[in-house]
């Protein structure tokens, strides 16, 4: 319980920084954020409608798609984390009516850095502000793209809709912050893009790998070791998982078995089903050896 009240706080503060950012850096220079929020900056700017309503009613078909496809957990958070972020947009407008930073390359920086810890710390611990994040999940879930390729194709068709729109230089400077933000969300995300392996040394290693597989969907293997100093023989859990079901192994560790030994390592180009797309020749063969 008390994990959870900590998880919808900091998607709550994430959803504020994010939303002071826009109000006081993006809006002042005709700046575009990402994926759906973008799309409400882009209708804010030609027919003046709030961007925080305007966002979510965006995001009500998306919501359909997370229930559908992806855990109920993940769906609660990515509704409170969207209401939240709606309504620090819109409550928060009023930042938007003073120009802070004059010069919008300032404000990209800015605008950018502030944007990426809200967003990094959010996804740090499981959430999700709705958009191209649903998108992205569900994509990746399936098949295999990154969560992060996904929302850059989205966001590179946007900015091109916002060149021809408000013209190229606002466009060129969203593309910087946008830019910024991404490495600064990874950043604070402690690597977003990348994976990390969990090795888990413990007297309830069964109890472990099975809730991992029944709870996060991630499969385990089962290693036999033995201890150097005890000769006692333990069975190791070791699983790779992507960076935003971390939060969720963790806690299935502490509710387990609060004494393991757990190590937590980065994981760079993880090849394999549920990770990387497999070639067209691979499937061909795995194919022909089904047949």
């Amino acid at each position: 319980m008390k994990n959870t009240m900590y998880r919808y706080f900091i998607v709550a503060l994430g959803s504020i920084i994010m939303g002071v950012s826009i109000n006081t850096f993006f809006v002042q220079h005709n700046l575009l954020s990402g994926g759906i929020t973008g799309i409400a900056v882009m209708l804010y700017y030609l027919f003046n409608l709030p961007i925080g309503i305007t966002s979510f009613i965006l995001n009500i078909p998306l919501f359909f798609v997370a229930y559908r496809y992806m855990n109920r957990e993940f769906f609660i958070i990515t509704l409170f984390g969207t209401a939240t972020f709606a309504l620090a947009l819109d409550m928060l407008s009023f930042l938007s009516q003073n120009t802070y930073v004059q010069n919008p390359l300032l404000s990209c920086v800015a605008g950018g850095v502030l944007s990426g810890i809200g967003a990094g710390i959010v996804y740090r611990v499981g959430g999700s502000t709705g958009g191209t994040d649903i998108l992205g999940f569900i994509v990746n879930k399936y098949y295999s793209i990154s969560i992060s390729a996904t929302g850059f194709i989205i966001n590179v068709i946007l900015m091109a809709f916002g060149a021809y729109l408000f013209g190229l230089e606002p466009a060129l400077y969203s593309m910087v912050l946008f830019f910024i933000s991404f490495k600064t969300a990874n950043l604070f995300a402690d690597g977003f893009d990348y994976k990390k392996n969990f090795i888990i040394i413990s007297e309830h290693s069964k109890e472990i790998g099975a809730a991992i597989i029944q709870v996060v969907g991630r499969g385990v293997t089962y290693l036999h070791a033995e201890g150097a100093y005890t000769h006692q023989e333990r069975m190791v859990v070791f699983v790779v998982v992507k960076l935003t079901q971390v939060a969720q192994i963790r806690n299935i560790i502490k509710e387990i078995d609060p004494y393991a030994f757990v190590i937590i390592q980065d994981a760079t180009d993880v090849l394999g089903r549920g990770f990387t797309q497999a070639s067209s020749k691979q499937k061909l063969q795995n194919d022909q050896k089904k047949v």
